[in-house]
């Protein structure tokens, strides 16, 4: 139905659009993932100056029409974090952050849980420029899958439901919906998984993102294998590797 709303959203990418205007792919606190087009943006004296480009956090008001994409018709810059363009990897972990949203929701997937673990994302990547390594991305997609409902089984074996009391033999099956042990392992899609990746993947779930535990980079590969095959298996979105 035609007509204006008020919503609040990150801004995800943008892209251009003829010869003033521009495409913003957004993920809002109350529709999910939308399409808008802000039109005369790149002219110089556009009223939406600065306020649109990607990781800004707004307050919008859209028209809605009969066509797919909606128009901006007002913005305003609540949270801009100027600090995490400073450095290539803090960047380069916002862009990937908001990839794994705009590829996991589809439209109109409003889930109020992603939308808040984007925004404390970028405010740890603005605020710490250092906490922008594989760790950090991984905890991130691993809260995202809970958000979203994807999260893996991890206390339990996934094929029986025994209780995982050892690291010892246990694998990762994406198929299965998470760690499968030493009985129920066989030739599908498992791969094994280590004490320390099980760890992570645990703790990482049950802490906030700044305190993100620390690993090394073979538990950090299967940790981004597991949450890669989960995404792949049951959200059917493929990701880049954080690797």
């Amino acid at each position: 139905m035609a007509g204006y709303h008020k919503t609040e959203a990150i801004v995800l990418r943008s892209m251009r659009l003829r010869e003033a205007d521009r495409i913003i792919h957004m993920y809002t606190s109350t529709r999910g993932r939308m399409g808008a087009v802000v039109k005369g943006v790149r002219r110089t004296r556009s009223r939406f100056g600065g306020r649109l480009e990607p990781f800004f956090r707004v307050r919008l008001v859209l028209y809605e029409g009969r066509g797919e994409l909606h128009t901006v018709t007002a913005a305003e810059a609540l949270e801009w974090y100027p600090h995490l363009r400073t450095t290539g990897s803090s960047l380069r972990a916002a862009e990937a952050a908001c990839e794994t949203v705009l590829r996991l929701f589809d439209e109109g997937d409003a889930n109020v849980g992603a939308y808040n673990l984007l925004c404390r994302e970028l405010q740890l990547l603005d605020a710490d420029p250092a906490a922008s390594g594989p760790a950090n991305l991984l905890s991130f997609r691993l809260k995202l899958l809970l958000a979203a409902g994807f999260v893996p089984e991890l206390a339990g074996c996934a094929s029986c439901g025994a209780a995982i009391t050892s690291s010892a033999g246990i694998s990762f099956s994406p198929a299965a919906g998470g760690v499968v042990c030493a009985d129920c392992r066989s030739g599908g899609d498992g791969f094994a998984l280590s004490g320390a990746a099980l760890s992570f993947m645990v703790t990482a779930l049950g802490v906030p993102l700044k305190d993100v535990p620390a690993a090394d980079a073979a538990a950090l590969s299967q940790v981004d294998r597991a949450v890669a095959g989960t995404l792949e298996h049951h959200a059917h979105v493929r990701l880049r590797s954080v690797a």
